[in-house]
């Protein structure tokens, strides 16, 4: 192999590298203020369409379906969500408030201010985006 050649290689090997880097090591993490989804029991107001719980996918909205689906008919939370200290965190990593964007695009009958409403196994859950 030239020189030349194998120098270019290796140089596009670690922009690879670097790239998958910046994409995975954000969410691994754990710096900035923990966010949470919150799904409390509530009946939405008479203007609200719920959303099926049971058409969420788990790997789309993680923090919504952990929420809704370890609340048992009470309060619970999803796994917690780190903003990074700069900023820069979120451009490459999923989040809560990512969730909340989609609802509020593409199921904005089922939001009431902040809140997202969810039914879930036959109760319907408000979910929100916490702090604690």
């Amino acid at each position: 192999m030239r020189r030349i050649t194998r120098n270019v290689t290796l140089g596009l090997l670690v922009v690879v590298v670097l790239l998958l880097a910046l994409g995975a090591v954000p969410s691994l993490l754990q710096s900035g203020d923990p966010y949470y989804a919150e799904a409390t029991a509530a009946e939405p107001p008479a203007e609200v369409t719920p959303i099926d719980g049971a058409n969420l996918s788990e790997r789309r909205f993680p923090y919504t379906y952990g929420a809704v689906s370890a609340a048992d008919g009470d309060t619970a939370r999803s796994t917690a969500y780190y903003r990074g200290p700069f900023g820069i965190k979120e451009t490459f990593t999923h989040s809560v408030f990512d969730e909340r964007d989609v609802f509020r695009q593409r199921y904005a009958s089922s939001m009431s201010g902040d809140a997202v409403f969810v039914t879930f196994e036959n109760v319907t859950y408000r979910v929100t985006v916490v702090q604690p």
